[in-house]
C-alpha cells in the first residue's frame, strides 16, 4: 500500500472508532510465538515457574500484547503508514490451561496534527475489562 492508500486526514475526527477487534490467546499460540521470538522465557509455558515468581499462572508475552494492538492499527491504516507505536505494559495476561485468554482491542483517533497530517491512534486493549497496556499509541501518517 502507497502513501495515496493511507487514511483520509479530512475523514477523521477525534474519537473516532477505526477498528476493533477481538483475539483469543492459548498456549498454542504462546509457544508459537515463542518459537517465532526465540523468547522462551518459562513464565510463558510453565505453571509452576510463573506462580513462583508471583505470577497468577503462564502469562502472554508483553510483546505478543503489543504486536497484536499495533497490527490492529497497521491494517486499518495500511502498510507503511504506522510510523511510531509506543505502549507500556500495565497487567499481564493469565492464559488457562485448557482455553483461552479473551483480549478486546479497540482503536480510536486521538489527536489529529493538520500541520503534518498525522493522527495518534490510541488503542484500549482489555482482558477481562482490565486494561492490560497503558498509553498505547500509534502515529499514523495520512493522505
Amino acid at each position: 500500500m502507497s502513501e495515496q492508500d493511507a487514511p483520509s486526514f479530512d475523514g477523521l475526527e477525534k474519537g473516532q472508532v477505526v477498528a476493533t477487534r477481538e483475539v483469543s490467546f492459548t498456549r498454542d499460540t504462546l509457544v508459537r510465538y515463542a518459537g517465532a521470538s526465540g523468547d522462551f522465557n518459562p513464565i510463558h509455558y510453565n505453571d509452576v515457574v510463573a506462580t513462583s515468581v508471583g505470577l497468577p499462572g503462564v502469562i502472554a508475552h508483553g510483546m505478543l500484547t503489543m504486536g497484536t494492538a499495533a497490527s490492529v492499527v497497521e491494517e486499518w491504516a495500511g502498510p507503511g503508514n504506522v510510523v511510531d507505536f509506543q505502549c507500556r505494559f500495565a497487567r499481564p495476561i493469565p492464559v488457562p490451561n485448557p482455553g483461552e485468554a479473551v483480549v478486546a482491542l479497540t482503536a480510536a483517533v486521538g489527536l489529529l496534527d493538520e500541520e503534518t497530517r498525522t493522527a495518534r491512534i490510541d488503542v484500549t486493549v482489555e482482558f477481562e475489562g482490565q486494561k492490560v497496556l497503558a498509553k498505547a499509541q500509534a502515529l499514523v501518517s495520512c493522505a
